[in-house]
């Protein structure tokens, strides 16, 4: 009995230990250059968004907010790598949506996307522009929907990679319509929207802080937005919604750490992702660019990326795209 008192002791003095150890280097944290890992390259979406927050983190805490891009595998190199750094605040991680639809997909990962990584907060959800080379003979969704129909399988849309947020909109598009469209998937959507400007590829739901320059410069037609409101920028294109009822689908971004990270660490981090996604500035910046800032708490991302996981391990399913 008294052995068993003194085990028990032994563990509260421990908790109470890294208790203090944690507080402690919260008050303290950051105290040296943080690196920010995302799984897309330099250019894309996550990337503006990333870098227009890590701005503002660096003027906070005097430490520089250093972005390491790690392209490729739908985030999977990135996710890895973040899964297997120090749980000490001072890795990061960016994730966007197809960090869920991997789950969604039972995909065998190299890490656990349930276990080795924990959500600090949800950063921002952008809808998907509807976009297409101006040779493609279509103004509508109701065109596209009639054209794809008179020429199944000879119609490509682009994606920046399997499971990314994009294909699998366009996925429910295609379950939704009974349409045939064939997926060429790229390294990131910058390869994917050069393609889309140069003709090599016909159609994409785009993201619109990436389509958006090239709609309003008139270099691609944009014939809906994927969300459930038109975006403010471009009131005059409707929604997908408008000629197919029920359709919505949304890209979204998050923060995460591994876990382990010390839980004082991660408030502050929300606190100071939260502060920053509140300052009007950054709002008026990523509305301008088509996001909707985040914000919320670890368990608030945490439920919407159970929603997230429900709604699309259905459309993967119906889709029937094959596991690697």
């Amino acid at each position: 009995m008294r052995s068993t008192t003194c085990f028990f002791r032994s563990l509260l003095y421990v908790a109470v230990f890294c208790g203090l150890a944690g507080a402690a280097s919260a008050q303290t944290y950051p105290s040296k250059p943080i690196r920010w890992v995302l799984g897309f390259p330099a250019g894309g979406t996550s990337d503006i968004l990333e870098r227009a927050i890590g701005i503002k983190l660096t003027e906070a805490w005097e430490q520089q907010v250093v972005i390491d891009n790690r392209a490729g595998a739908s985030g999977i190199i990135a996710n890895e790598l973040a899964s297997k750094a120090v749980p000490d605040g001072y890795t990061i991680l960016l994730v966007s949506s197809t960090y869920a639809n991997l789950i969604s997909m039972g995909k065998k990962l190299p890490y656990d996307p349930e276990q080795d990584l924990v959500p600090v907060t949800q950063l921002a959800s952008v809808p998907n522009i509807l976009s297409m080379h101006p040779s493609l003979p279509v103004k509508t969704v109701k065109d596209l929907i009639a054209l794809a129909k008179a020429k199944p399988g000879q119609i490509n849309y682009g994606t920046g990679g399997t499971l990314t947020g994009p294909h699998l909109a366009t996925e429910l598009f295609r379950l939704m319509t009974n349409i045939d469209i064939v997926h060429v998937p790229y390294k990131g959507t910058p390869p994917a929207v050069n393609d889309l400007l140069g003709g090599r590829m016909q159609m994409m739901f785009a993201l619109s802080p990436v389509a958006m320059p090239h709609v309003k410069a008139g270099k691609l037609r944009s014939i809906a937005v994927s969300g459930s409101k038109r975006l403010p920028e471009l009131p005059n294109i409707p929604t997908v919604a408008e000629t197919v009822p029920g359709y919505e689908a949304t890209t979204w971004y998050g923060l995460m750490v591994p876990r382990g990270t010390p839980q004082p660490v991660i408030d502050k981090l929300n606190g100071e992702f939260n502060k920053v996604l509140a300052m009007q500035d950054i709002i008026a910046r990523m509305t301008a660019a088509g996001f909707q800032a985040g914000g919320g708490s670890p368990e608030d991302f945490t439920r919407y990326m159970k929603a997230e996981v429900a709604k699309w391990s259905k459309v993967i399913k119906a889709a029937n795209i094959p596991v690697d």
